[in-house]
């Protein structure tokens, strides 16, 4: 049996681990369903920016989703779970904005990464408070 300490950090873990593995496959299930439908044009082609726009908006509300699949199992303090989502996210977005600056218009206009980093904390916070309203 592990012990107790070993296993809330395990615990702990799984819950950040388990929002970004959410937020992930959402985001490139719809993008990767948005180009096979024709929505956005095929992968590394520029975008129009409504279709940045749009891929913005249900990236905010994949956020808020990873932050609450974050505080249902890490119930005993899902802000701080969400806290720390929201720390992976921007981490992760900026090595985004890093790794696209520059790069092209088929990497989207500068203020989409960017806009990635923004919500990060605030999503998965809020993710986090729709969790705690509901648990009550």
């Amino acid at each position: 049996m592990i012990p107790e300490s070993r296993h809330g950090k395990f615990r702990s873990g799984a819950a950040v681990v388990a929002g970004v593995v959410v937020i992930f496959i959402l985001s490139l299930g719809t993008d990767a369903l948005m180009h096979a439908t024709g929505i956005f044009p095929p992968w590394f082609q520029p975008m129009s920016t409504p279709l940045w726009i749009f891929a913005l908006v249900y990236r905010v509300i994949y956020g808020i989703v990873g932050g609450y699949v974050t505080a249902n199992f890490a119930r005993a303090r899902p802000f701080a779970h969400a806290l720390a989502l929201g720390g992976v996210g921007v981490v992760l977005s900026m090595l985004g904005v890093l790794g696209t600056w520059n790069k092209g218009p088929e990497f989207g206009p500068k203020w989409y990464p960017i806009s990635l980093v923004l919500i990060s904390l605030p999503c998965a916070l809020l993710g986090a408070k729709l969790w705690t309203m509901r648990s009550r």
